[in-house]
Parts: C-alpha cells; structure tokens; sequence
C-alpha cells in the first residue's frame, strides 16, 4: 500500500478473459471490431427496456466465462452494477447467474470500482476468480436521470448518449500472458455545485482530476503509453485538459490523454458530445482496450471512470451532483 487511497497489488491479479455486448447504434462506434456481441434489439428480444437491460447482463457475463475456459460455478464473486433504481438489471442478472453475488454503485465508475474490489478480494488469496464490472441500456437509463425518450426532449451540445452496452471480465492470479492490475487509486467525491443533468461531463471533469492528480503524485516516474478517462465527452474531457494544463501535474499528460465517451460514436455530431452511461467505459475498456493490451500493442495504462452520483429524487429537489473517479493502472509483462 502507498496510502489510504493508492494500493498496489503484489499479487498482480490477471484479467484472464472479457466478453462486451452492444446494442444496434454502437454499430457506429469505430470499436466496433473489439464487441463479441451486437444485437439489432434495442430490447434484446425481450418485453421491456429493463427486462432487455438484465438479458444485456446475464449474457455477456456468460460469454466472458466461457472466454475464460469457466463455468458460472468456477466463479467465486460476482461484483457488478448498473445505474437503475436498486440495480435490479443486475440483480435479476445474477439471480439467473446463481453465482455468489455482491451489488455495486459508482454510477458510470462501476467498471472499475468493481475490478478495484475483484483485485483487494483476490489479493487475500481467499478466492480464485470473480466476474466483475457493469452495464447501461439507452432506453432505461434516459427515463432514470433525463426524461423517457417518448417525450422528445431536446438536448443540448453538452448532452450524451448512455450507451446500450455492457462490459464484463474475470480476474483470477496472475498469469503472465495476460494483464494484470498493477495498482489503483480509489476517488473522494467532489461536488462543483452543478446541477443539470445534461452536463454531466462538466459536472464529473474535477472528480477525473482529483483522482488523476493524486495517482500520478504517488506514482511519479511513471510513463504511460496512454491515460483514458470513461465518459467525460468531449465538454469534460476539454475541461480535464485544461485542469491538467494549468496544474503542471505531468508536461506530457495532455498528449497522452483519451476519452472513451468522446471517441465512443467517432465524429457522429448528432450525438452532441458524445457516450455516457455505465456500459461506456465498461465496453472500451474490457473490449479495444484489454485486446490491445493482450497483443501487447501497449505496456501500461491508466483506466479512470467517473461517475455522477445523482438520483432522479435529489435532482427532483434541487440537489447539485457529487461525482466519483477511480483509477486502475493495468499493465502486461
């Protein structure tokens, strides 16, 4: 352990297989080659967007086990989320699954504070593998945080599209052909005052730099071949740049920073400023992201997903959004 917040991991404890599922408009997303599964259902064949939302879940789980040469009775821990109301996507999810089950709420960082936890469970040496991360579905999440589709609502530039996707790993000890979670920095929540839940890429921009900040701070020295945050788009992440440019945190950080949910549509700009939703980062990271790694196109990277940690309720009676970030730094021998 450096400190209370950045923890490395001697044990090293490996992704050993990923499985990612899109729906029909990711069809767009130049990630496309890295999804194992594209649906042409919004619902997947099924009667309601949550109903299709827990399907998303249950299967993409299964096919992440199968990747790894598992069964769902090889797997110790299930850690997973999703951003309705108690999470039942992915509580019906793992009733289906049967596995050991622990339910997580970051918001949009869900994918990586469940593999944060996967990785502390794992460094006990009290378990063997454990399916982790999360999943959004457009439709669902719209009427959770914004309003139902059939409303047609009119976003604004700062908008985003929650994407209908979601991404899942098991991570057991390490091995050495595959990546393995070196360290990680676990967020403090940082409220900005904002309030509108149509810029929640502003809103979570000082969360992703609080967390940055401090990573790199017990990590100096270290170079990454890149730095990518979840789904700030393209308002936050250019807020992000900023923050990083005036702090002198790292001369050579704004170069080597990316932003999944600004990439995650390419230069489609009737998606405003690009993905959102738990499933963003889940999918780039645990689809393009761990593959690259696999070939061992780059060394080390540093994962941050944010989260905006508001609810229909608290935003209904005028509360600003707190927001989360954490951080993972995965690298391959």
């Amino acid at each position: 352990m450096k400190n209370a917040r950045t923890y490395q991991f001697a044990s090293k404890p490996s992704i050993v297989s990923t499985a990612v599922a899109v729906g029909p408009l990711e069809k767009q997303s130049p990630f496309l080659p890295h999804f194992d599964l594209v649906y042409d259902d919004e619902r997947f064949g099924q009667e309601t967007n949550e109903k299709g939302h827990a399907y998303l879940i249950e299967e993409t789980c299964k096919l992440a086990i199968m990747k790894g040469g598992f069964q769902t009775t090889d797997i110790d821990l299930f850690l997973a989320g999703d951003l309705v109301n108690q999470m039942t996507p992915t509580n019906f999810a793992a009733r289906e699954l049967a596995t050991p089950f622990m339910g997580m709420f970051s918001a949009c960082a869900t994918s990586i504070s469940t593999l944060i936890t996967a990785s502390f469970f794992l460094e006990t040496n009290h378990m063997e593998r454990i399916l982790f991360g999360s999943a959004s579905q457009h439709n669902a999440i719209e009427r959770q945080f914004r309003y139902p589709i059939e409303y047609g609502a009119q976003k604004p530039p700062t908008g985003q599209w929650t994407v209908t996707g979601g991404g899942f790993g098991v991570l057991s000890h390490y091995q050495s052909d595959k990546p393995y979670v070196h360290s990680a920095t676990i967020g403090q929540v940082v409220d900005c005052e904002l309030k509108d839940p149509l810029d929640m890429g502003s809103a979570m921009a000082a969360a992703a730099f609080d967390t940055i900040q401090f990573h790199l701070s017990q990590n100096k020295g270290t170079s990454y071949d890149f730095v990518m945050t979840g789904d700030l788009g393209k308002t936050g992440s250019a807020i992000l740049k900023e923050l990083i440019r005036t702090s002198g945190v790292s001369s050579y950080f704004v170069d080597q920073y990316r932003d999944a949910g600004a990439e995650f549509y390419g230069n489609n700009d009737k998606l405003l400023s690009g993905a959102s939703g738990a499933g963003c980062s889940a999918t780039v990271y645990y689809g393009p992201i761990y593959a690259e790694l696999l070939k061992k196109q780059w060394k080390k990277v540093l994962l941050v997903a944010t989260g905006a940690l508001l609810s229909p309720l608290s935003f209904q009676q005028g509360e600003s959004i707190p927001c989360i970030a954490h951080a993972v730094e995965l690298s391959m021998d």
